[in-house]
């Protein structure tokens, strides 16, 4: 069994605990507020994050990190991608030498374009086949009350690979080993941008065959995207890729989608992001995601209108009449061989 250290207590990061803990792993949860973290060993609950979830017994919260840290072999990293930087010049000196390091992180950084797992590895100097990255259809709420998901443990060295699948998986958690890091990581990040388009059409009224298109047609900027940055496109037909996708634009629970939403009804960005005391990472990294692809020339123009709708103040209106308008095209263009 593995001693597992998880760094953030948000949603994502207590579920991924809680399942550490019934896989029978000794798991130690890192809050960076102690009230709440008292109120997770003590009370078994998080009512910030996921009201009404029991959380198991053995899991311990803490908000010193060097005592969540100290002999972990397998680290969490589960913060915001806007903070991780900061949070790693804090206490990634207190990482353990030759621990496992395993990003939770679906975002990319806006300033330096870098996604989780390069931030990481560049913040700690490390050895990159020390991170394996998880993603998946993995909404939290659902898996924190074990109901059956899957996800993916993706990463160069299979071992390491291996040793996250049986730290988390359960009879309710699934896991796959995968070694295609890059696609997995990338699946993660651009499912975030393609919900927030999928939350507007469904916030303007439109229909199943709108919200189909959304999803088949983001796959493909998703593919695209991910083949130019050397990921594998048979990556992206599994559970990181359209799964994932799927569970984040048609869900009430994903975040994206709901900031999509209410988009589309007309409310302010500014108004829905002060409203909220989680981060929809789509929403940064939408920049971040667009900028990337423009210098590896793939065309991403559902990327490219929430981009313009979400920074430049674009009516979600007129993002759906110039998808729309767009020239005649293959449906498999960008990805002949």
């Amino acid at each position: 069994m593995s001693t597992v250290a998880v760094m953030g207590a948000g949603s994502w990061g207590t579920a991924f605990a809680l399942m550490c803990a019934d896989a029978g792993q000794t798991t130690r949860l890192w809050a960076r507020d102690p009230e709440l973290a008292g109120q997770i060993t003590r009370e078994h609950h998080n009512d910030r994050y996921l009201p009404g979830i029991e959380l198991p017994e053995a899991l311990v919260a803490s908000a010193d990190p060097e005592q969540v840290l100290s002999g972990a072999s397998v680290v969490v990293l589960g913060v915001p991608s806007a903070h991780l930087g900061d949070q790693l010049a804090q206490w990634g000196a207190s990482i353990p030498a030759g621990a496992t390091l395993v990003s939770l992180i679906k975002g990319v950084d806006v300033e330096t374009r870098r996604f989780g797992s390069q931030m990481i590895v560049d913040a700690l100097d490390c050895d990159p086949n020390r991170l394996v990255v998880v993603s998946g259809p993995n909404l939290a709420k659902e898996c924190a009350r074990r109901l059956p998901a899957a996800t993916v443990a993706a990463g160069p060295d299979q071992g390491r690979a291996e040793q996250v699948q049986a730290a988390v998986m359960t009879p309710a958690f699934r896991v796959y080993t995968d070694h295609d890091r890059a696609g997995v990581e990338i699946g993660g990040a651009v499912k975030n941008v393609i919900a927030l388009s999928a939350g507007m059409a469904t916030g303007m009224g439109f229909g199943d065959n709108t919200l189909a298109t959304v999803i088949t047609r983001g796959l493909a900027e998703m593919t695209r995207f991910g083949v130019a940055l050397g990921a594998e496109a048979l990556t992206f037909a599994g559970l990181s890729g359209v799964g994932d996708l799927v569970a984040t634009c048609t869900s009430p629970q994903s975040r994206n989608r709901t900031v999509g939403e209410r988009l589309g009804r007309g409310e302010q960005l500014a108004d829905i992001i002060a409203s909220m005391h989680m981060v929809a990472e789509g929403v940064k990294s939408s920049r971040a995601i667009v900028a990337l692809a423009r210098e590896a020339g793939v065309e991403m123009p559902i990327a490219e209108g929430v981009v313009a709708v979400c920074h430049q103040g674009r009516d979600p209106r007129e993002l759906g009449s110039a998808l729309m308008a767009r020239d005649a095209k293959p449906e498999r263009y960008g990805l002949q061989r």
